[in-house]
């Protein structure tokens, strides 16, 4: 039996308004989260990560396809509804200290989902707070302090258990190590995962960093102007990948080893990226790719599976594998 799916997105397009006329920024993305899976994503800036997330988040409406989560389409929800998926899908945002309230201390933003769900009062509500603080690395102490107080991995780990505080099934967390130092990501990273094997927790993992992602995704799907091009297993994208965009975007990672880091070929992108208001014909890539022939600026690739549950969006991919 197939593994029931938390979260679909099908055929999402969300579309803003500028003045030079529609920018798609999210242009016919499909993707699926299952149930205690970690699901990392991937692209340079500007390709709609993050618009991606806030549309599942219901911060922005997007101008057609589905967003399902438990098989129902979250923009049919009535009150009720939207409180319980509001309830069960948090997100952890980019910047530690513009998401904290400067006016609360830590113990008040922890407690705001708690008392808006009702689900702890009192003297357990306190326990709970003093809880989830530990449960991030925090401590008791901690509560009765203010954002500013903080360096910006603790305040990471508020945003955490802030997120924790209404026991959620998926989190969204857009680049929530960007803007640490490497050695506080890492702490973050490893702190995220155990979080997920304590409590079955499903993430969407917004990131711009492909050695980083692979830490702690089960499945990496790579995006490029709006559009997905490469979903697979994450050990397999970096052993055996096909899309030119992710080739190039592994080859930029750093080796760690001097002479292998000299001798390596690397995939350089020539060209500038299109613009999301006047989208190429075919593929978006195109334009930018080595391996492009007259079909790809023609015709947009469909996503195929190549091998087992690894799906590709391009035209050429068996060729260049």
């Amino acid at each position: 039996m197939e593994e029931k799916k938390l979260l679909r997105v099908e055929e999402l397009n969300t579309w803003f308004k500028v003045e030079a006329g529609l920018l798609k920024a999210v242009s016919g993305v499909s993707l699926d989260i299952h149930r205690g899976e970690s699901v990392g994503l991937v692209g340079e800036s500007g390709c709609g990560k993050s618009t991606l997330g806030k549309s599942i988040m219901r911060i922005y409406k997007p101008q057609s396809g589905k967003i399902l989560y438990d098989d129902k389409d979250i923009w049919t929800y009535n009150k009720k509804e939207l409180m319980e998926y509001r309830k069960n899908v948090q997100m952890i945002f980019q910047d530690p200290y513009a998401s904290l309230d400067p006016r609360y201390v830590v113990a008040d933003t922890v407690a705001e989902g708690i008392e808006t769900h009702k689900l702890y009062s009192g003297k357990e509500k306190q326990e709970r707070i003093y809880e989830l603080l530990s449960l991030v690395g925090l401590n008791k102490e901690h509560a009765n302090r203010y954002p500013h107080e903080f360096s910006g991995g603790q305040r990471q780990r508020i945003g955490i258990a802030r997120a924790l505080s209404v026991e959620p099934n998926l989190i969204v967390c857009d680049e929530p190590i960007s803007a640490l130092d490497v050695s506080i990501q890492a702490q973050v990273v490893n702190l995220l995962r155990d979080l997920q094997d304590k409590m079955d927790l499903a993430y969407l993992f917004i990131t711009h960093d492909l050695s980083m992602v692979r830490q702690i995704s089960e499945r990496i799907a790579v995006m490029y102007l709006g559009s997905m091009v490469e979903i697979a297993p994450s050990q397999e994208i970096y052993t055996q990948n096909y899309h030119p965009y992710t080739k190039a975007l592994l080859s930029a990672i750093p080796v760690a080893d001097p002479r292998v880091e000299q001798t390596r070929k690397r995939m350089p992108i020539s060209g500038d990226v299109p613009s999301p208001v006047n989208l190429p014909q075919g593929c978006s890539f195109c334009q930018r790719c080595p391996f492009a022939t007259e079909i790809c600026s023609q015709v947009k690739p469909e996503m195929k599976e190549l091998s087992k549950n690894h799906f590709v969006a391009c035209h050429r991919a068996e060729d260049i594998s």
